[in-house]
């Protein structure tokens, strides 16, 4: 080492040793220009270098030629303070830009206010790394929140990975540090080196900020171009709020896009966004489904998670292409008609070193407690909700999608893991809120106050909870007491009547109930029906597998199922694949059966889908009053002996259908249904109709009433009921 007693550094030669060392706390107090007697005297760090040049910042004049006076650390005198660049020689060529350490704060006062108190909405555009200009130098600004750490460098291939490089400032008010790195341009691939408050240095952290990132298994944080995608969906988000009210049909595609379909000869790759927008938008369109919902596409390191332990929450995952790709589909989507709802995960995210887990070396994003702060189903970081900063990153977060993307919804994963302190927890394992109870009192103050900002900030947009519990007014407004939600996925439906569905026949009159309970509190929330991912993977099998019988009677009981759902109240939600009957559960490592289709059975029950998705649409009474318990009344709840259920699905100024369900194999004739009005009743949809791979039983397309009393009305109608199978009649007078 050379002798560090050099007049640029008479008084610092602790500071130097820190630089040197790489615990250089305060950058800007030792590095960069400084006034002195004798001059302006700079100070450079740069590791490697031949020599370095301080030159005029007007006509590249050489000012000084800095001394090194110890291991890279260069210094000296250029005369009266004025704006200059640093010409430094490496081995391999010269770099000449200007010194990170001349320029000011780059953060305002009002960017941190806002951080810190958990409401800056525009946290993507202003922190982390952004494209920018500085007193007229372009490069890029970073800045991350590691309030507890001694020092934080940003590194990336522009300085060799060396955290003594570019040491950055802590703004100590808010716990950000910063540093404009001046030159550097998008596409350039970084991290942070964090020293934590007792000298460790931890592993590198990606950027919980970052906008774009490396494709997985790498982890690298890179430096996203300025946003500049055109968008020509005006109409759709004029009335998007409408298309997504309680009393419009929203028919769900659920999809993972990795495993929906593979490139052609390439079934370990994966369709980017331009691809899925000549394949998946044609698809879902087709086969009438309004809103197309993926399974989280935000960044994460394992495919193996689907998506649901993300650490980029910021960051369209780069195994689809980049941000402005997924904003040619959503835009694409929106000129077919079609809505976009993404799966967003604010409950918990993964441990892996890289991400946020004690992220300045404490425990910042997640809870020091592991009762409160550790998953142990999932092995995962539960959020700190109750602090301001954390709220206020999720809730940008979430905004990011709505705003920066168009996105339609977010679907947020795992809210009943948020509600309650001992969700999945034993006696002793949990921590009780302020008043000895169960309930989550920060992260039912999140939700509220997450769903109160995205009305404001994203009308017409929806947020839908996955919650399995009792917990109530989910889909309540906030100015009732309730959490704020438009819609709550119905659990409790899913799984009663699946159990229903895999039944034998013989013993499903045992069970009734499982098919009518659903109607007690069916008004209660806003309903989505979801058959979802969750129902066909880790060995529950595929939505067909659970149907019981032969072949035959597995397509025809998982025709009847759907029909059910289609005509029952609430919003439909089906994941991939079912569409068609897969008989293998999903494998996120695969793709759907598309070769199925070759059979009729198969191609029917898709058909089926399709002609259900376009009633849904066309019949006011089939989602009109669908949060009403006047658009719904039963007229044979109680048949249990037959399997047989009946009821109205109704809606002012529209025409009343009559849905019949027969849930046994057995065709049963002259059954008499009674009905409302009297006169003719026209059979709309039949599940067992030969076009679905039905047996073709049916009524002959209409039945007129007959003066016979049933059911509570003075008429009936005299019906064939095929076997395993939903009919619809519409009454046309």
């Amino acid at each position: 080492m050379s002798d560090i007693r050099h007049p640029a550094l008479h008084g610092l030669e602790h500071a130097a040793l820190d630089a040197l060392s790489g615990r250089l706390t305060d950058p800007f107090a030792f590095l960069g220009p400084h006034d002195s007697e004798a001059g302006c005297v700079v100070r450079s760090f740069q590791p490697g270098a031949q020599k370095v040049e301080a030159v005029a910042g007007d006509d590249s004049a050489v000012l000084a030629t800095l001394d090194e006076v110890s291991d890279g650390l260069f210094a000296g005198i250029i005369g009266a303070r004025r704006p200059y660049r640093l010409r430094v020689h490496w081995p391999a060529g010269v770099h000449e830009a200007e010194d990170p350490y001349a320029f000011g704060l780059i953060l305002g006062d009002l960017d941190l206010h806002l951080m810190s108190e958990g409401a800056h909405w525009e946290l993507p555009e202003r922190l982390g790394s952004v494209v920018t200009e500085v007193e007229a130098v372009p490069g890029v600004a970073f800045s991350v929140w590691a309030p507890n750490a001694r020092r934080v460098s940003v590194v990336g291939d522009f300085n060799s990975w060396d955290g003594r490089r570019h040491p950055m400032r802590l703004r100590h008010d808010s716990g950000v540090w910063e540093l404009f790195v001046p030159r550097l341009k998008a596409g350039e691939r970084y991290k942070y080196e964090i020293v934590g408050r007792e000298g460790q240095t931890l592993p590198l952290k990606a950027d919980p900020l970052a906008r774009r990132t490396e494709m997985p298994p790498a982890t690298g944080s890179i430096v996203a171009e300025p946003f500049a995608f055109r968008w020509t969906d005006e109409a759709w988000m004029a009335d998007r709020a409408a298309r997504q009210a309680p009393d419009a049909p929203m028919a769900i595609y659920e999809v993972h896009p990795a495993s929906w379909l593979r490139p052609e000869g390439d079934h370990t790759g994966v369709l980017d966004w331009d691809a899925l927008v000549e394949r998946l938008i044609p698809y879902v369109a087709d086969l009438g489904f309004t809103h197309i919902e993926f399974m989280p596409i935000a960044e994460h390191p394992f495919g193996g998670s689907w998506g649901y332990q993300p650490l980029g929450l910021f960051a369209p995952s780069a195994r689809y292409g980049t941000a402005e790709g997924f904003a040619r589909f959503v835009n694409a989507a929106h000129r077919a008609g079609i809505g976009i709802i993404v799966d967003w995960v604010p409950a918990h995210f993964p441990t892996d070193p890289h991400g946020l887990a004690r992220f300045d070396g404490t425990a910042l994003y997640e809870h020091e407690d592991p009762r409160e702060g550790f998953h142990q189903d999932w092995n995962t970081y539960i959020y700190n909700l109750g602090r301001r900063e954390v709220q206020g990153f999720l809730i940008a977060s979430g905004l990011y999608w709505l705003e920066r993307f168009h996105v339609d919804g977010l679907r947020v994963d795992a809210v009943a893991s948020m509600l309650y302190r001992d969700y999945s927890r034993e006696q002793g394992q949990w921590v009780p809120n302020i008043h000895g109870g169960r309930e989550n009192l920060e992260s039912i103050d999140f939700l509220k106050r997450f769903n109160t900002i995205v009305r404001e900030r994203a009308p017409g947009a929806v947020t839908i909870a996955e919650e399995s519990t009792a917990f109530p007014g989910v889909s309540h407004p906030v100015a009732e007491g309730g959490l704020g939600f438009d819609y709550k996925w119905n659990m409790g439906w899913m799984h009663d009547t699946l159990q229903y569905a895999a039944r034998e026949p013989l013993y499903r009159s045992y069970h009734h109930n499982e098919l009518t309970f659903g109607l007690v509190y069916a008004f209660s929330e806003h309903f989505v029906l979801p058959i979802s991912h969750d129902e066909v993977v880790h060995g529950k099998g595929s939505l067909l597998g659970k149907m019981p019988g032969d072949a035959w009677q597995k397509l025809a009981n998982l025709r009847a199922y759907l029909s059910f759902m289609w005509s029952h109240p609430g919003k439909k939600l089906l994941f991939m694949g079912c569409e068609i009957g897969q008989h293998r559960e999903w494998g996120h490592d695969g793709e759907i059966d598309w070769a199925l289709l070759q059979d009729e059975g198969h191609a029917g029950l898709q058909m089926l889908v399709r002609d259900l998705n376009r009633l849904y649409a066309r019949e006011p009474a089939l989602h009109r009053l669908d949060a009403d318990p006047a658009g719904f009344a039963w007229v044979i709840g109680d048949d249990a002996t037959n399997s047989v259920f009946a009821w109205l699905r109704k809606a002012p100024d529209a025409p009343t259908l009559l849905c019949v369900l027969n849930m046994t194999p057995v065709t049963r004739t002259h059954y008499a249904v009674g009905v409302p009005q009297a006169g003719r009743w026209r059979e709309v949809l039949n599940s067992d109709a030969g076009i679905y791979g039905g047996s073709n039983a049916g009524n002959g397309g209409a039945v007129a009433t007959d003066a016979a009393p049933a059911h509570g009305h003075d008429q009936s109608l005299d019906l064939t009921l095929p076997p395993l199978s939903l009919t619809i009649f519409r009454f046309e007078g």
